[in-house]
Protein backbone atom coordinates (compact mmCIF):
# COMPACT_ATOMS: atom_id res chain seq x y z
CA UNK A 1 0.00 0.00 0.00
CA UNK A 2 2.87 2.18 0.64
CA UNK A 3 4.45 1.73 -2.73
CA UNK A 4 1.30 3.23 -4.38
CA UNK A 5 1.09 5.73 -2.35
CA UNK A 6 5.31 6.86 -2.55
CA UNK A 7 4.83 6.11 -6.69
CA UNK A 8 1.84 8.87 -6.54
CA UNK A 9 3.54 11.22 -5.16
CA UNK A 10 6.64 10.94 -6.70
CA UNK A 11 4.56 12.12 -10.14
CA UNK A 12 3.13 15.04 -8.45
CA UNK A 13 5.35 17.93 -9.98
CA UNK A 14 6.76 20.19 -7.38
CA UNK A 15 5.69 17.83 -4.04
CA UNK A 16 9.11 18.56 -2.43
CA UNK A 17 8.59 21.61 -1.88
CA UNK A 18 5.54 20.52 1.09
CA UNK A 19 8.08 18.57 3.69
CA UNK A 20 9.73 21.86 3.53
CA UNK A 21 6.85 24.02 4.44
CA UNK A 22 5.74 21.85 7.05
CA UNK A 23 9.20 21.86 9.22
CA UNK A 24 9.29 26.08 7.95
CA UNK A 25 5.90 26.33 9.84
CA UNK A 26 6.84 23.62 12.60
CA UNK A 27 9.78 25.56 13.74
CA UNK A 28 8.22 28.62 13.33
CA UNK A 29 5.46 28.47 15.42
CA UNK A 30 7.53 26.65 18.30
CA UNK A 31 9.97 29.76 18.15
CA UNK A 32 7.30 31.87 18.23
CA UNK A 33 5.72 29.85 21.50
CA UNK A 34 8.66 30.02 23.20
CA UNK A 35 9.06 33.55 22.96
CA UNK A 36 5.83 34.09 24.12
CA UNK A 37 6.21 32.20 26.84
CA UNK A 38 9.58 33.51 28.14
CA UNK A 39 9.15 37.27 27.57
CA UNK A 40 5.27 36.54 29.73
CA UNK A 41 4.95 38.22 32.97
CA UNK A 42 6.28 36.94 35.80
CA UNK A 43 3.52 38.55 37.86
CA UNK A 44 0.76 37.64 35.18
CA UNK A 45 1.64 34.30 35.45
CA UNK A 46 1.52 34.25 38.87
CA UNK A 47 -2.23 36.00 39.07
CA UNK A 48 -3.09 33.23 36.76
CA UNK A 49 -1.81 30.01 38.77
CA UNK A 50 -3.89 31.78 41.68
CA UNK A 51 -7.24 31.56 40.03
CA UNK A 52 -7.88 28.23 40.47
CA UNK A 53 -7.37 29.11 44.55
CA UNK A 54 -9.67 32.11 44.89
CA UNK A 55 -13.36 31.78 46.19
CA UNK A 56 -15.63 34.44 44.36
Amino acid sequence: MFEQVKHNMETIAGVAIYPIMSLLIFFIFFVGLGIWVFSYKKEKIEELSQMPLNDK
